[in-house]
């Protein structure tokens, strides 16, 4: 493909809207544009590499045993209502009315259209397991979408749904999803890590998300320095400490604090560590208000929390409700003499002793609090997020924190889904029985996008070979005919040999065109002058390493075959991922 037959209009300048590198290259490269606020246009290249994904995804799924299907955008209320998520799901649902007046939604997932489609379809134990899915557009009305691919609102994603009639053959699909996702992410060239997960509005009781590593992740992943134990940050287990403080319990003493209201200004008032403190936050839990202990070095986990009081989500209560409730401004809320709330506690509260929690006055903490003495605790809870450094939870080692991003997630949902809409089978014995479910999702455009945040450097983007939108990219640096012979020879040669070329035809400047290529990140480039042609040479550079080598334009196939051969894939001439 020629470069003056593509659009693919580069930027020299970073766009002022990009936030991430992948937001910032993908704009610069020409492969999408903004067309409203978190919906985006692919443009050729961008699309090329979408597709791949997409086939790379096709194949590990047929592999597993999935069939393909294509199910509607757009959902009747009726089906979303049958489930309780037409009101559960919020604001990310956007809804529409028919010119019938008849409610629908745009699908942000698929569990009630294919649920409904099964319980029509399926009788039969025999007819087990089934896994269906579909690479298709999804919409959910993001309250502030951002990171161009990364949060949009409209996304391309890759989702599946297993049917099975029992726990057991669930569990096995599960598995076969699980090893699906390794193989695909891995065959995309990415470096990811499997980890334990929230289910979120999803649902279920087992969940897992692949995050690829990148130091400008949004995500936290945890794992142990020495075992096999992960998850997200969200989800991460922190053990009890396993020996409480040993100091003896002083008296209670109120002690004016002046303005000071942060963990940060009342530690350094008192001279004492933030290990000694007790944060006491206030939240709002559907129509219940709820004091969360927390110690003064630790951080909420506010999906903890959620999940603790089986709410959806939870939200700081506002000053009004905070001085109602302490008779004192934020900043000063303690657990004695709170009433009205139940007061929950992180495990690490249980162990500590003599410790200073707010006195619910303005400007006065108590100091040399004991929870056992001084206040109560209606519930001991793991309520706070995993830090570097804590026994891991599973097996032997340390937590070790790194940045990642979510591309894939999978779900065993048990029976939340075939349970609500009533989708039985025959079993063995003659008696109905619900199915047992799965779902399985990947983010296709997250995936092109993760890719960047972990492939990069300060010239532009360094594709993966397998997604990459071209193999090679020819630069012609002289507009001579010998140089135009030698290009026209080359990319007939490795088009016949099954490589992708992009040939830079443009009457342009040597640098723009290299600058051009190291942008876009073709993982081959191919420089052609009269210079080098001169002495019988090209120059054949590789993208990510910059290694660059002078090689006879009748050795170029049989060089970039080793160079690909190197990389652990087929072939260009017999790969299957080929666009």
């Amino acid at each position: 493909m020629k470069t003056s037959q593509l659009l693919i209009p580069t930027l020299r300048e970073d766009p002022g809207e990009a936030e991430t590198v992948s937001h910032r290259l993908m704009l610069r490269a020409g492969l999408i544009r903004k067309t409203a606020a978190g919906i985006y246009t692919y443009l050729p290249l961008g699309l090329r590499i979408i597709r791949k994904i997409e086939q790379i995804i096709r194949e590990e799924m047929n592999r597993a045993g999935a069939q393909e299907l294509l199910m509607p955008i757009a959902s009747p209320a009726e089906l979303w209502k049958e489930t309780g998520r037409w009101e559960y799901y919020g604001k990310e649902l956007l809804r529409f009315k028919d010119r019938h007046e008849r409610d629908f939604c745009l699908g942000p997932t698929h569990e009630e259209v294919i649920t409904d489609l099964f319980r029509r379809e399926v009788r039969s134990y025999r007819q087990l397991p089934l896994n269906f899915y579909q690479i298709q557009t999804k919409f959910r009305d993001e309250i502030r979408p951002r990171f161009g691919l990364m949060r949009g609102r409209e996304f391309i994603m890759k989702d599946a749904y297993s049917f099975d009639t029992d726990d057991a053959g669930a569990k096995i699909s599960y598995q076969k999803m699980y090893d699906a996702y390794t193989r695909i992410f891995t065959r995309c060239g990415l470096t990811f890590r499997a980890v334990e997960a929230d289910t979120g509005l999803i649902g279920g009781d087992v969940s897992h998300e692949f995050m690829v590593l990148a130091e400008t992740g949004e995500a936290t992943v945890v794992y142990s320095d020495q075992g096999s134990y992960a998850a997200n940050l969200e989800r991460a287990e922190v053990l009890p400490p396993s020996h409480p403080d040993d100091e003896l319990p002083r008296p209670l003493t109120p002690v004016a604090t002046p303005q000071c209201r942060t963990v940060e200004e009342v530690t350094a008032f008192l001279t004492i560590s933030s290990r000694q403190l007790v944060k006491t936050l206030l939240y709002r839990a559907d129509k219940e208000t709820v004091a969360v202990l927390i110690r003064g070095d630790h951080d909420l986990n506010e999906v903890k929390l959620a999940r603790l009081l089986q709410v959806t989500e939870v939200q700081l209560a506002d000053p009004d409700t905070v001085s109602r409730l302490t008779n004192a401004p934020v900043g000063f809320a303690g657990p004695i003499g709170l009433t009205g709330v139940r007061i929950l506690a992180d495990h690490a509260i249980h162990m500590m002793r003599n410790m200073v929690v707010g006195a619910n006055r303005a400007d006065t903490h108590y100091v040399d609090a004991n929870w056992d003495r001084d206040f109560r605790v209606d519930q001991f809870a793991d309520l706070r997020n995993a830090q570097a450094g804590d026994p891991s939870p599973k097996g032997p080692g340390f937590l070790t924190l790194a940045k990642g991003i979510e591309v894939g997630q999978v779900f065993l949902l048990g029976t939340k889904y075939s349970k609500s809409m009533n989708a039985t089978i025959l079993d063995d014995q003659g008696k109905e029985r619900l199915a047992i479910m799965g779902c399985y999702g990947i983010g296709v455009g997250r995936t092109a996008a993760a890719a960047i945040e972990q492939n990069h450097d300060e010239k532009g983007i360094i594709w993966p070979l397998p997604i990459a939108p071209f193999h090679v990219h020819l630069l012609p640096v002289s507009q001579s005919a010998k140089t135009a012979d030698a290009v026209s020879r080359l990319y007939t040669d490795l088009s016949a040999n099954g490589f992708e070329v992009l040939w830079d035809d443009r009457d342009d400047r040597a640098g723009v065109k290299f600058n051009d290529a190291d942008l876009i990140g073709a993982p081959f480039q191919i420089i052609i002058g009269d210079k080098g042609l001169a002495d019988g040479v090209v120059e054949l550079k590789v993208r990510r390493s910059g290694e660059k080598s002078r090689v006879a334009p009748p050795d170029v196939v049989t060089h970039l075959l080793r160079l690909f051969g190197n990389t652990g894939l087929t072939p260009p001439a017999h790969s299957t991922f080929l666009a």
